[in-house]
């Protein structure tokens, strides 16, 4: 048995595993010195994945689009999907203002200081969204990596392509070749994933300090606390009502999961979570090929519902603040609509809580004192999102009967180049 062959037989959740463990050794061990020394592997990890994610998504959304056509309403599926991402975004924002009113995570904090390089982001209109959403120009949002406005060109062109029929026979086999060849490389890229986690951990160990943590370690626990509940009680709960297991999910899952809490990016994590949804958990391929990359654009559990709620409450707190019940109100449907808007990349949830902040007339200020901290909290909120841009294909799947409950039950929990690794059917 060669080298490579040994590594590749290790479960793919043990690998990354053992690169976040030895990551933070390493990061604990160099300090500050781990970020220049380490970094750059988790810099190249991210640059191959966000290599593949645009032109995995355009050519399965492509295929999925006029494969679905004839099987399946599109609408209907898009419908029961966009439900699903606002319902389970409302459970989201009551977890994160019970944990908050619960734990008091700003209550008796003083002496805090806004960070240094902490600007008020700029919250852009309804208008503006909806807008940005259809490309003025396809090859500048291919470039700049814009998914959902990949995802509208891409699903035009295969509502084309179905329209045209038997015309475009030849292109409509070369998008689905294109497909296979894209999740073929894309298996090849994540097994770049435990030398990718062990960099990403390294420099975020080295370059964070208890120093940094502790004068806001309540607001830490509270946020992964909060995510913790959603991803078990809720996730789990609303599995158990669709007759699955959730134990099942959580194994097929756990990859993607385990890249979105190294890299804190539902982009970044995208590809791996379409290669869970249909390798590990059944759901239909083409399916998966319009709702995952839907999801990490605007399905945000954790960026754009529970934190914002969460961080509502701790500067109300922290500011000696008594919130009225129209706050509440405001705080839980900005919240539930501003988790349809945050752009799956780290850092724009930023961009919510300030939209949050702004409709309850919360300081805004009290952004500022997070800012230092926002790494480490992205990663509990970043596998939050992943989580749920997972589950929800696997509902609608289930209720559709899109999904292969042999594949469900097996629940494999590698998504690399093992044998038995092949694309299903």
């Amino acid at each position: 048995m060669t080298m490579v062959s040994w590594w590749l037989s290790i479960p793919f959740w043990k690998r990354v595993l053992a690169g976040f463990v030895f990551g933070a050794l390493a990061g604990w061990l160099f300090g500050p010195a781990a970020e220049p020394w380490f970094g750059p592997l988790g810099t190249v990890y991210i640059t191959l994945i966000r290599m593949i994610a645009v032109p995995l998504v355009l050519f399965a959304v492509i295929n999925a689009v006029a494969s679905l056509h004839g099987q399946k309403s599109v609408a209907a599926l898009g419908g029961r999907t966009f439900a699903w991402f606002a319902a389970t975004a409302a459970l989201a924002v009551c977890v994160g203002l019970g944990v908050g009113w619960v734990l008091q995570p700003g209550a008796g904090v003083t002496g805090l200081t806004v960070a240094a390089d902490y600007e008020v982001r700029v919250v852009p209109s309804v208008v503006e969204v909806l807008l940005d959403v259809v490309p003025g120009n396809p090859f500048a949002a291919l470039a700049e990596g814009k998914i959902l406005q990949v995802i509208v060109f891409a699903g035009l062109v295969g509502f084309a392509l179905v329209k045209l029929g038997e015309r475009t026979t030849g292109l409509r086999k070369l998008a689905g070749e294109a497909s296979e060849t894209m999740i073929q490389v894309t298996r090849f890229v994540l097994e770049m994933t435990p030398l990718g986690t062990f960099g990403l951990i390294a420099a975020l160990v080295g370059a964070y300090g208890f120093e940094k943590l502790l004068p806001l370690g309540m607001f830490v626990f509270a946020l992964y606390l909060a995510c913790a509940l959603h991803i078990v009680f809720v996730y789990g709960g609303l599995l158990l009502g669709h007759g699955l297991n959730p134990l099942r999910f959580f194994r097929g899952a756990a990859p993607a999961m385990q890249v979105a809490f190294a890299s804190s990016s539902s982009f970044a994590s995208m590809p791996a979570a379409m290669r869970a949804v249909t390798h590990n958990l059944g759901v239909d391929k083409d399916y998966t090929a319009f709702a995952v990359p839907l999801g990490a654009s605007i399905k945000m559990d954790g960026c754009g519902a529970i934190y914002p709620a969460l961080t509502s409450l701790f500067v109300a707190q922290y500011f000696d603040l008594d919130l009225e019940p129209t706050q509440y109100l405001v705080i839980m449907l900005a919240s539930v609509l501003g988790s349809f808007g945050t752009a799956g990349v780290p850092g724009t949830a930023i961009v919510m809580v300030t939209l949050v902040l702004s409709a309850a007339g919360l300081p805004l200020e009290g952004i500022g004192y997070l800012v230092a901290i926002d790494r480490v909290l992205d990663m509990a909120r970043t596998t939050t999102n992943v989580t749920g841009q997972m589950l929800v294909p696997v509902l609608v799947a289930r209720e559709t009967g899109m999904l292969d409950m042999e594949i469900y039950n097996r629940a494999s929990t590698n998504i690399g180049m093992l044998e038995g690794d092949q694309p299903r059917e």
